[in-house]
C-alpha cells in the first residue's frame, strides 16, 4: 500500500444526510480533503477525544483502548484501504509484541480508536484521487448571505450568557454537562473557561 498519511481536520454536520455528521481527513503534506458520513455516536466519541474531555464513565472506544493495553496490544496504524460505492474500508494494524495481525474495521470506529492510541492514519494515493476535494474558502461574508436560520443567532445568545457568567458557574455548569453527556455543551463552556486563562 502507498500510504499517505491522513490527520483530522474536523467534524461537521452532514449537509446531505440528516442526522449524520461529516469527518474531515486532510492529507498531512497536501491540500487535498476526504469527507466522511458518519454517524452520531462515533461522531461524538470523536468529538470528545479531539476536544480533550474525560467522561465520568469511559465510552465504547475507551473501553477497547483499556482493554488492548490491559493485554499489551499496541495500534499501530489505521489503514484506510478500499473506496467502494461511496464506503470506506479500514483496518486496524495491531501488535502484541509476538504477533501481527489486521482486523477489518468501520472506518469511524477505526479513527476513533486511532486518537485515543495517538497513531497515524493512512489512506492510499488512490483514493485520494476518487474521493480527495481541495476546498476553496469564501471570505465569512460571503457565506452568511441569504442563510435565514436562527441557530447562528441561538449560538450567539448562548455565548453572551457564558461570558456573563462567574468561573464558579461555568466549573458547575462544566461538570453536569459532563455527567449528562452534553458534550457539545461542555465544549463550548470549556472553550469560555480557557479564554479566560
Amino acid at each position: 500500500m502507498n500510504k499517505v498519511r491522513l490527520n483530522v481536520l474536523g467534524i461537521s454536520y452532514s449537509q446531505t444526510q440528516s442526522g449524520a455528521y461529516a469527518l474531515v481527513l486532510s492529507e498531512e503534506n497536501g491540500k487535498r480533503r476526504i469527507p466522511i458520513i458518519i454517524g452520531g455516536f462515533e461522531a461524538q466519541s470523536i468529538a470528545i477525544q479531539l476536544e480533550g474531555l474525560n467522561p465520568p464513565r469511559p465510552l465504547t472506544h475507551d473501553l477497547f483502548l483499556n482493554f488492548s493495553k490491559s493485554f499489551g496490544v499496541e495500534l499501530i496504524d489505521v489503514q484506510i484501504y478500499k473506496l467502494e460505492e461511496g464506503v470506506f474500508f479500514s483496518k486496524l494494524h495491531c501488535d502484541n509484541g509476538k504477533k501481527e495481525v489486521f482486523i477489518d474495521a468501520r472506518t469511524s470506529d477505526a479513527i476513533a480508536l486511532a486518537l485515543r492510541f495517538r497513531c497515524p492514519i493512512y489512506t492510499t494515493e488512490d483514493i485520494l484521487e476518487k474521493a480527495g476535494i481541495v476546498l476553496e474558502f469564501e471570505p465569512e461574508e460571503e457565506e452568511g448571505k441569504g442563510d435565514e436560520s436562527n441557530e447562528p443567532q441561538k449560538e450567539d445568545r448562548e455565548l453572551d450568557l457564558l461570558k456573563q457568567m462567574s468561573m464558579s458557574e461555568l466549573q458547575s455548569m462544566l461538570d453536569d454537562a459532563i455527567e449528562n453527556e452534553d458534550y457539545e455543551k461542555a465544549s463550548r463552556v470549556r472553550d469560555e473557561i480557557n479564554s479566560r486563562s
